[in-house]
């Protein structure tokens, strides 16, 4: 019997998660995939402050580094409250899913870490700005502390079209 037009399930973790492939992709005779993975970078959000891309397109997605609030023209840190850092962080998420050739309304989960637990429904507020009628998947955790001593970082994955 061909195994052409059948697909096999590989089962990992113990039975809890799978994928499927064509029966051929797994023999690696008639077909070989590859994925592109492509380096985003842009102006209008502060760059990498470490050994990070501002965002990586690979594979119709996109996954935007935790942005933080620091003024992309200046290089300093958002001056304000909370709110002032939760919304600088929003637009520099915003801005680098732009340069990715996507919008918010593109964005399918988001991860927030918040110094100060108290600070959610704030976060909240200022998130609706960003996200009102399209909702994605989100967690929102407290952490000790964040790089260069801000309030809160905002990491996200879009989904992308073929570039």
């Amino acid at each position: 019997m061909s195994s052409q037009g059948r697909v096999l399930a590989i089962y990992l973790n113990k039975g809890r998660h799978y994928f499927k492939l064509p029966a051929k992709t797994i023999s690696g005779v008639q077909k070989e995939e590859t994925m592109s993975v492509e380096a985003i970078q842009t102006v209008k959000a502060p760059a990498a402050i470490g050994p990070y891309s501002q965002a990586i397109r690979a594979n119709g997605f996109v996954f935007v580094s935790g942005q933080i609030p620091i003024d992309p023209e200046t290089g300093e840190i958002a001056s304000g409250d909370f709110s002032g850092q939760a919304r600088r962080s929003l637009e520099n998420l915003k801005q680098v899913l732009i340069a990715s050739g996507v919008g918010l309304d593109k964005v399918v989960a988001v991860d927030v870490f918040i110094t100060d637990i108290a600070q959610f429904l704030v976060f909240n507020k200022v998130y609706e700005e960003y996200f009102s009628a399209h909702k994605p998947a989100r967690a929102v955790v407290e952490v000790k502390g964040l790089p260069r001593g801000v309030m809160v970082e905002v990491k996200c994955i879009a989904v992308a079209p073929p570039a």
